[in-house]
């Protein structure tokens, strides 16, 4: 052993096997403990707010998602990452009534693979260990942050044994959750709305009030009890990466593919689309389609499926859409209402391809807010299919047609819901790139666009005179005007 891992090993007590399994048993008997205590007095879960209540931001914490580039620790980061996708589904935009107490564990609820969770990295003993939902420590670290921030009241919470290299408990500002006997509570004396997301490479947690309340003092200082303590608390050790190889929990890091892969989750078929595609994916990226257009054929989702790893289909949900659009079709309002629902369950249906692995996306327009509001695009890049002009500016310019032709009562029969514009909107600012043969879409993205060339289906070859000196054709298009 060479002197530096000499070193790291230092004052090290090495866990054994007995040593976890006490741990083990300690634990169980304290999450029956819990579960006791709380059986009739535990707090309430959270249920989603009207975002547009909430106006005054009281705090804010951000924090890295990517603090181990090591690449042995590489897997087990974006297992955290997912995890940290999936909490915080149950956690933004939930409200926060005066008086009322937050609990972590009651609103995330308990981290398994069969809820979506991932292995991560989980401090035990000592040692970060792999386990399933391993990494939600950095979204109890944010939420305590902010909530101090905010001058809420802390009713409950534990600082971490040792210190996770790259965390908030470097400075003091931590709050360590296990199920569910360590949990992080808190009470707030005004209404308050959490908002939790991932952006590409941070964990951002806002704390939200109504107007005509005042937002806490600003202060350089936080709280006494949030003061750095690392002095006292040593380095946590990844048990991928320490020294002491003897030991039983010492891990031999997989390969991992470092890039990652890309999933592409797209819609109907365009040309200009499929042409894109076959040159931007690799053999090991993922392909997400309604159906499999060779198989049915349908040129309409005829995509070219080779040399994919992994392709999904979502059959049930296409044909419900294509029943519900036959169905509603002289129905105007009711048909595009049906059809944004419908493309919502697509969404959901294709975002299974989107494992732990995927860092890169590529999606349909038509699937990308709901992609957004459920939190499937936090933490990766992604880009963005575009067949239309975004809703707020479509709707923009049929407000103006509205108004000044108010005979025209189609003009107004139907507006998307705000919170699918606005999802929308969030989701076109955060996306890296734009792809479109428009060219009225690519202008309202500058500077981010991908200008694809429309195409354009090869010239007839005819010897005739007629084919030889052309005469110029007109096109019509009946219908309204509009």
């Amino acid at each position: 052993m060479s002197v530096s891992s000499r070193e790291e090993l230092a004052g090290w007590s090495r866990p054994t096997r007995l040593s976890g399994l006490v741990f083990q048993l300690k634990a169980a008997g304290l999450q029956i403990r819990r579960g006791w205590r709380d059986r009739s007095s535990a707090p309430q879960r959270l249920i989603p707010a009207e975002r547009s209540a909430f106006t005054i931001l009281l705090s804010e914490s951000r924090s890295p998602l990517w603090s181990d580039e090591r690449e042995a620790e590489l897997g087990y980061q974006r297992g955290k990452v997912q995890n940290l996708r999936r909490a915080t589904r149950d956690l933004n935009c939930v409200a926060l009534p005066a008086g009322s107490v937050f609990s972590f564990w009651r609103q995330i609820g308990r981290a398994s693979r069969r809820r979506g969770y991932v292995a991560g990295r989980m401090l035990q003993q000592g040692c970060l260990v792999p386990a399933t939902g391993g990494g939600l420590c950095q979204l109890s670290n944010a939420l305590y942050e902010a909530a101090l921030r905010a001058g809420c009241e802390i009713v409950e919470r534990h600082g971490h044994s040792r210190i996770v290299p790259g965390s908030l408990a470097a400075e003091g500002r931590d709050a360590t959750v296990a199920w569910n006997y360590i949990d992080l509570r808190f009470r707030s004396s005004q209404p308050l709305l959490i908002e939790a997301r991932l952006e590409r490479d941070a964990l951002v947690v806002r704390f939200l009030g109504s107007e005509g309340i005042a937002p806490p003092a600003r202060s350089a200082a936080l709280p006494a009890a949030a003061q750095p303590t690392s002095a006292a608390r040593p380095l946590a050790r990844s048990c991928a990466t320490c020294a002491d190889t003897a030991c039983h929990r010492h891990e031999i890091a997989p390969a991992i593919i470092s890039r990652g892969r890309t999933a592409f989750l797209l819609d109907e078929n365009w040309p200009e689309f499929r042409d894109y595609m076959r040159r931007a994916h690799r053999r090991d990226d993922v392909l997400g389609i309604p159906l499999d257009g060779a198989r049915w054929h349908l040129p309409r989702y005829r995509w070219d499926t080779s040399g994919f790893a992994s392709i999904g289909t979502a059959p049930l949900n296409t044909l419900a859409r294509a029943f519900t659009s036959r169905r509603l079709q002289h129905q105007g309002p009711a048909r595009l209402m049906a059809q944004l629902a419908d493309a919502q369950a697509l969404a959901r249906r294709l975002s299974r391809l989107l494992q732990a692995d995927v860092s890169d996306a590529c999606v349909a327009q038509s699937l990308l807010p709901h992609l957004w509001r459920q939190g499937h695009l936090g933490g990766r890049g992604f880009r963005v299919l575009m067949t239309r002009l975004p809703m707020a500016e479509l709707q923009r310019r049929l407000d103006a047609g509205a108004a000044a032709h108010p005979e025209r009562t189609s003009l107004a029969d139907f507006r998307a819901p705000a919170w699918l514009v606005e999802a929308e909107a969030e989701a076109l600012e955060a996306a890296e790139v734009i792809i479109t043969p428009h060219d009225s879409i690519a202008r309202l993205f500058p500077g981010k666009t991908l200008h694809l060339d429309w195409h354009r289906p090869a010239a007839i070859l005819t010897s005739s005179p007629a084919a030889r000196n052309p005469k110029p054709r007109r096109i019509v298009f009946p219908g309204p005007t509009i």
